[in-house]
C-alpha cells in the first residue's frame, strides 16, 4: 500500500519560507515522475513543480525562481523548498506520484491533462502566507 505523507506546512509571512516534504512508503519508485500541486480556496487544482528523469524539473510560472523541488531517494522523500512567498501562495499542497517515469516536462503540471497519471496523492499540507 503506496503512502505519500507531506509535512512541513505553517503560517508564514510575505517574504518568508519554507520546506515541504512528502515522505512516501510502499512506494519502491521514488525515481518514477513526483509533484507537488496546490489548491486554493474556491479554485481549482493546479500544478507547483514536477521531477522526472534525470531530475529534469519544471515550475508553474507564478512560482519559477522561488520554489525548488528536488527528492532524497535514500529517504524516499521529495521537497519543496518555498522562498519570497506571497499572499497568492496560501492553499493545501500535496505531493502526487506517478507509477512510470516522465520527461519532468511542464505539461506534467497540467491536470486537465495528465490527472490519471498522478496515481497516488498525500492528504496535503496546509500553507498560509499572510501579507
Amino acid at each position: 500500500q503506496v503512502q505519500l505523507v507531506e509535512s512541513g506546512g505553517g503560517s508564514v509571512q510575505a517574504g518568508g519560507s519554507l520546506r515541504l516534504s512528502c515522505t512516501a512508503s510502499g512506494y519502491a519508485h521514488i525515481r518514477y515522475c513526483m509533484g507537488w500541486f496546490r489548491q486554493a480556496p474556491g479554485k481549482e487544482r493546479e500544478g507547483v513543480a514536477v521531477i522526472g528523469t534525470g531530475d529534469r524539473t519544471s515550475y508553474a510560472d507564478s512560482v519559477k525562481d522561488r520554489f525548488t523541488i528536488s527528492q532524497d531517494n535514500a529517504k524516499q522523500t521529495l521537497y519543496l523548498q518555498m522562498n519570497s512567498l506571497k499572499s497568492e501562495d496560501t492553499g493545501m499542497y500535496y505531493c502526487a506520484a506517478a507509477m512510470s517515469y516522465c520527461t519532468g516536462g511542464s505539461h506534467f503540471l497540467e491536470l486537465s491533462r495528465v490527472r490519471d497519471f498522478y496515481k497516488f496523492w498525500g492528504q496535503g499540507t496546509q500553507v498560509t502566507v499572510s501579507s
